[in-house]
């Protein structure tokens, strides 16, 4: 019989928060192989004992040096990686805690929690500066041999079916044309958004929704948090999928299989 690798990755919005809304609860059963966090919001003595060291799972914690209870990424994984490195190697964009990058006997993971714009798109130079920066490195560690997967909350919403009001966000955030583009960049370097290769045309599957205006319970979101398999380790990619009944964040957690 195969066997794969369940890896998870969401946007908790908040450790402490998410721990305090059922995360054990769910995490527990769930039981995945490798989970990635984003947007984890605190310095590792802040983080629920509980979580810091599960029994069974090496955890590594990404934090912003830039402001407290900012940002920040984490990687829980039953398997120790060969390697780890926080950071894209860029000081710029390596203060707010946004990458943890393990390498693995057979893929090298990156866990990434990208920019947002800003409501008043102040820092979409910013985000589409990282963005460069992240595909660059992605590039780098392809050239060296290594099979790229990433993961997290690219804060972008890729087509129109991936959000569930695209003509009123022409000109918001995360629906903006330029950087819509670099998912586009990103297909065209050779990486494949997961969800979609197994669910070309499903509407309606969403990972993130507004707290406001009951838009979860009417299901009015965005898809914005993603799996990209580099093409040549796209075949051992058995599903990709959205757990959106799964609560405890404005986000929901998204998963892949892996063959081993």
């Amino acid at each position: 019989m195969e066997q794969t690798l369940k890896i998870l990755s969401w946007n908790v919005n908040g450790i402490r928060a998410a721990h305090r809304k059922g995360f054990m609860d769910w995490f527990v059963p769930a039981a995945p192989d490798i989970l990635c966090l984003q947007e984890t919001r605190a310095e590792l003595p802040q983080v629920p004992a509980e979580i810091a060291e599960i029994d069974g799972y090496f955890s590594f914690w990404n934090h912003s040096k830039r402001k407290k209870g900012y940002s920040g990424t984490a990687l829980l994984c039953k398997t120790e990686p060969l390697e780890v490195q926080f950071g894209l190697g860029i000081e710029e964009f390596d203060t707010e805690g946004r990458t943890i990058i393990a390498k693995f006997p057979t893929f090298t993971l990156l866990n990434c929690y990208f920019p947002n714009g800003g409501r008043d798109l102040t820092r979409v130079p910013f985000k589409m500066a990282f963005y460069d920066a992240f595909l660059e490195k992605c590039e780098s560690l392809r050239a060296e041999g290594q099979s790229v997967l990433f993961c997290g909350d690219v804060n972008t919403a890729h087509r129109e079916i991936d959000l569930a009001n695209p003509k009123s966000n022409q000109k918001t955030t995360g629906f903006l044309p330029e950087e819509r583009a670099w998912i586009d960049a990103v297909i065209a370097a050779g990486y494949v958004d997961t969800f979609r290769h197994f669910h070309p045309d499903e509407a309606a599957q969403y990972t993130w929704w507004s707290q406001r205006f009951n838009a979860r319970a009417r299901n009015v979101g965005w898809r914005i948090d993603y799996f990209f398999a580099a093409a040549e380790l796209l075949p051992r990619v058995r599903d990709a999928f959205i757990l959106p009944d799964v609560l405890g964040s404005d986000h929901c957690p998204v998963g892949i299989s892996l063959a081993g």
